[in-house]
C-alpha cells in the first residue's frame, strides 16, 4: 500500500488513508494455507463440519474473518495497529490511517482497498499517472475490459499492481484504489533484498 501512496504524498500531500485489507492465508504460514486446502477438500467430500479449525478462530474455506491477530483495547487488532504505525514509519509523516484487516480463502497475494484523503484536489488521470512513476508499480486500470489487479495475477512477481483508481464522487480531495502484491515476495523475500542490496550500496559509498 504504501509504495502506491508514495508518489501520491509527493504530489498531493495525504491527509487520511482508510483501507480494508484482503490477505492470503500464507500470511499465516503454510500450515493456514494447507487448513483451507484441506477444508475445500472437505467441503467437496461432504464433511466439511469434520475438518479442524486449528489455524484461524473460524472456518476459512468459503468465508471471510475480519480478524487478523489478537484485538486490542481500541477495539483494532495488532495487524491493523501496525499498519497505522508502520504507514507513517515509512512515509516519514503523521498521517491519520484506520485499517481493516480481513483473511479471506486464497493463497498468496494481499489485497487492499484504499481511500486516500489528500491536501488538495485530484484528478484521476493525473494520480494514475503519479502513481505509474513509482518504484516497482504496475497500473492495471481498464475497468471497461476487466482489467485490474487481482491476487492470481501478483504471484511470483516482485510489483505492486494498482488498479480501479478513481476519484470520490463526493469529494474532490478524495481518491479510491485497489492494490494487489505477493505477501510472500513484495511483503517478505523481494523485500528483504531490496533492503540488503540498498545496505551493500549505503556501505560502499
Amino acid at each position: 500500500m504504501v509504495q502506491a501512496l508514495k508518489p501520491l504524498q509527493e504530489a498531493y500531500g495525504i491527509e487520511r488513508v482508510d483501507v480494508s485489507t484482503y490477505q492470503a492465508t500464507s500470511g499465516a504460514g503454510k500450515s493456514a494455507m494447507e487448513e483451507l486446502v484441506n477444508q475445500m477438500q472437505a467441503f467437496f467430500a461432504f464433511k466439511l463440519d469434520e475438518s479442524p479449525k486449528e489455524r484461524f478462530p473460524h472456518q476459512i474455506a468459503l468465508n471471510v474473518i475480519p480478524q487478523i491477530d489478537v484485538f486490542l483495547d481500541n477495539g483494532f487488532t495488532k495487524e491493523e495497529m501496525k499498519m497505522v504505525n508502520e504507514t507513517n514509519k515509512i512515509l516519514h509523516d503523521t498521517i491519520e490511517v484506520a485499517a481493516t484487516c480481513v483473511r479471506v480463502p486464497t493463497l498468496r497475494g494481499h489485497a487492499e482497498s484504499v481511500s486516500v484523503t489528500c491536501k488538495k484536489d485530484v484528478d484521476a488521470d493525473a494520480a494514475r499517472e503519479a502513481i505509474a512513476q513509482g518504484e516497482n508499480i504496475v497500473i492495471l486500470d481498464d475497468p471497461a475490459h476487466n482489467v485490474y489487479p487481482m491476487p492470481v495475477i501478483c504471484v511470483d512477481k516482485n510489483e505492486t499492481f494498482v488498479g480501479r483508481i478513481r476519484r470520490d464522487i463526493y469529494r474532490p480531495n478524495m481518491l479510491h484504489m485497489f492494490v494487489v502484491a505477493d505477501n510472500l515476495r513484495v511483503g517478505a523475500a523481494t523485500n528483504a533484498v531490496r533492503i540488503a542490496l540498498k545496505w551493500i550500496e549505503m556501505e560502499s559509498e
